[in-house]
């Protein structure tokens, strides 16, 4: 049997819902189509793509590394049959949380100003590449080491890195922060879309307890609640301010890089135009 495009859909609705029933509600199907969809693709790859022995379905590390990839299969293939697209190939740049910082409305000033008949469409998009490896972006502004497969990155800056701490705690009095300092009570640490790992630390002062969240709204939440505190870099502080967290410089703490990143194969056309203004607008 041929693999088609609906089995592809089939898959990701049940990725996204963890659910065959929810899937076929989602996709206006009949249960029994959803699950023979699976059965067809898992038997054409010979892997197993889902967990069926718990009530709700979970992918298995099979099936993770698999929904990249038939996300951005999808992705392509709708854009490709949208007319629109065809007359305005739009640039799609995806950032977890900060963008370029203070280069941000620069570089989308000079963009509009430049390339008009591409628009640059700016994306947040809580993930480790901001959605470049699930096909939903052209172009990512990335943080800290990138080791996906397929993608190419390039160093437009570095910038320092800053404490995030309860603006009415004991740490917001100080004018500067030590990592030492930061690991005396629980880090609170984005694990989906972040920058900051326990690697950060040497192995013999490593915080002892850690509290882990899924975007940049609920770590400024638990930080702001007194739950921890956390690693950020310089731009965070300007990007997201809360009246309940106060930033402060880490005076131990290495830079962090920040790199655009694209798709080694089929890039978008204008990636190398806006590598270019990246690195100009940045230039010190």
């Amino acid at each position: 049997m041929s693999i088609e495009l609906r089995h592809l859909r089939c898959f990701l609705a049940i990725a996204e819902e963890s659910s065959v029933t929810g899937a076929a509600v989602r996709l206006h199907l009949a249960q029994p189509t959803v699950s023979r969809a699976l059965a067809a693709l898992e038997k054409h790859l010979g892997i197993r793509l889902v967990d069926r022995s718990t009530h709700h379905l979970a992918l298995t590390a099979e099936g993770r590394a698999f929904r990249d990839k038939a996300a951005a299969a999808v992705t392509a293939f709708d854009e490709a049959l949208d007319p629109g697209r065809l007359r305005r190939w739009p640039l799609r740049l995806g950032h977890a949380w900060s963008a370029l910082g203070p280069y941000t409305t620069p570089l989308l000033r000079r963009w509009q100003q430049d390339h008009a008949d591409t628009p640059l469409e700016l994306l947040r998009i809580d993930d480790r590449t901001a959605g470049l490896s699930r096909g939903e972006v052209d172009a990512a502004v990335l943080r800290g080491p990138v080791d996906t497969p397929g993608l190419v990155t390039e160093l437009l800056f570095t910038e320092p890195r800053v404490a995030a701490v309860t603006s009415d705690g004991p740490l917001a009095a100080h004018a500067s922060l030590t990592l030492a300092e930061v690991a005396g009570g629980p880090v609170i640490l984005n694990t989906v879309s972040g920058l900051t790992t326990l690697d950060l630390w040497p192995p013999e002062s490593r915080p002892t307890s850690t509290l882990t969240v899924a975007n940049t709204d609920d770590w400024l939440t638990a930080i702001a609640a007194g739950r921890g505190t956390g690693v950020s870099v310089a731009s965070t502080s300007s990007m997201h301010p809360h009246p309940g967290v106060t930033y402060r410089p880490l005076s131990d703490a290495p830079p962090a890089p920040v790199l655009l990143a694209w798709r080694e194969s089929a890039p978008h056309p204008a990636v190398s135009q806006l590598a270019a203004l990246a690195r100009e607008v940045a230039a010190p």
